[in-house]
C-alpha cells in the first residue's frame, strides 16, 4: 500500500513544494492549509490520491477534524509533515508580545498538538514518520530573529525527545533544518516588529535587511528539499536531523567548534561543579 501523508501549511514554500512531489511520486497525501481554496489547484490533478483539508494548527478542532477526515479517505497517516510556520522579525528587546506568543502558538504548540493527536494512530499500527519542519535557526541564532530562533530550538528540543520515546514503538522523527530557500518565509510570512530602538541598528536592524533583501534570491531550492524529505521518509534508517542547504551545513558544524570551545575551555569549571568524591 502507497504511504499516506498529511501535510500543513501547504498554501506555498516547503509545503506546496512538497504536496506537489509526493503526489507526482504516486504516494496519497492530505494537502492541509488555513484556507482551504490555496491548495485545491495542487489536488485537482490528482482527484483519487488526494483532498484539500482545512486545518489552522491553532485550532485543536480542525486539527482533529483534519486528522479524521484523513483517516476516513486513506484509511491511515503514514507520514506526518509539520511544515505550518510563521516569522517575526524584531530585536529581543522590540519584540511585541502579542506576536511572539501567536508565533509560539502557531510554530510550536500547534505542532506539538498535531504530534499529540497522530501518535495514537501510529502507536496503534506500530509504524510511522514525522518530520518536524525546524530551521538551522533552532540549532544557531541570529540577531533580529531571536523568537523565531527560540520557537525552532523548541521544535528541535521536542522532537529529540520524541524520537526517544516513540523509536522503540516503530515510529521514526526526522527534524528537518533548512537554510535560505525560495520561500514566502522572508516575505509575506514573516512580520516586523512596529517598534525599533536605534541602539540595535547594526546587528537586528542590519540582519533583518539582509534577511528581506534577499527574499526571492535565497540559494536554496525547495523542489530539491521536498525531494530529499521525501529520500529520508524511503530510507531504513533516516537521520534525527536533516540539515538543507549549504549555509544550513556550515552554520551547523560552526555551531559545533563554538560549543566544542567552551566545553574545552571551562572544562575545569564545569567538572569542579559536582560535590568532590570521598
Amino acid at each position: 500500500m502507497k504511504k499516506v501523508w498529511l501535510i500543513s501549511g501547504c498554501s506555498s514554500g516547503f509545503g506546496r513544494a512538497l504536496a506537489l512531489e509526493v503526489l507526482a511520486k504516486g504516494y496519497q497525501v492530505a494537502v492541509a492549509s488555513r484556507n482551504i481554496n490555496d491548495v485545491l489547484d495542487i489536488v485537482k490533478d490528482y482527484p483519487d490520491s488526494s483532498i484539500a483539508v482545512k486545518l489552522d494548527v491553532t485550532k485543536i478542532k480542525e486539527i482533529k477534524e483534519a486528522i479524521a477526515e484523513t483517516i476516513t479517505r486513506f484509511v491511515q497517516i503514514d507520514v506526518l509533515v509539520n511544515n505550518a510556520g510563521i516569522g517575526y522579525f524584531g530585536a529581543i528587546e522590540e519584540s511585541e508580545d502579542e506576536e511572539v506568543r501567536r508565533m509560539f502558538e502557531i510554530n510550536f504548540f500547534g505542532l506539538a498538538k498535531m504530534i499529540q493527536e497522530v501518535l495514537p494512530h501510529m502507536r496503534k499500527r506500530k509504524s510511522g514518520h514525522i518530520l518536524n519542519i525546524a530551521s538551522i535557526g533552532g540549532l544557531r541564532s541570529f540577531p533580529g530573529v531571536g523568537f523565531y530562533n527560540a520557537t525552532k530550538y523548541a521544535v528541535d528540543g521536542l522532537s529529540e525527545a520524541l524520537y526517544k520515546e516513540v523509536s522503540p514503538l516503530g515510529i521514526k522523527v526526522t527534524i528537518v533544518a533548512p537554510s535560505g530557500f525560495r520561500t514566502d518565509w522572508a516575505g509575506r510570512s514573516a512580520k516586523d516588529s512596529s517598534i525599533k530602538i536605534e541602539d540595535y541598528t547594526d546587528t537586528s536592524g542590519k540582519n533583518m535587511g539582509d534577511i528581506r533583501g534577499y527574499s526571492g534570491n535565497q540559494p536554496g531550492d525547495p523542489v530539491k528539499a521536498a525531494k530529499a524529505m521525501i529520500e529520508v521518509t524511503e530510507t531504513e534508517k533516516p537521520p534525527l536531523r536533516l540539515l538543507l542547504g549549504v549555509a544550513a551545513l556550515k552554520g551547523a558544524r560552526a555551531k559545533l567548534e563554538e560549543l566544542k570551545n567552551d566545553f574545552d575551555t571551562w572544562a575545569a569549571t564545569s567538572e569542579g561543579a559536582d560535590f568532590k568524591k570521598e
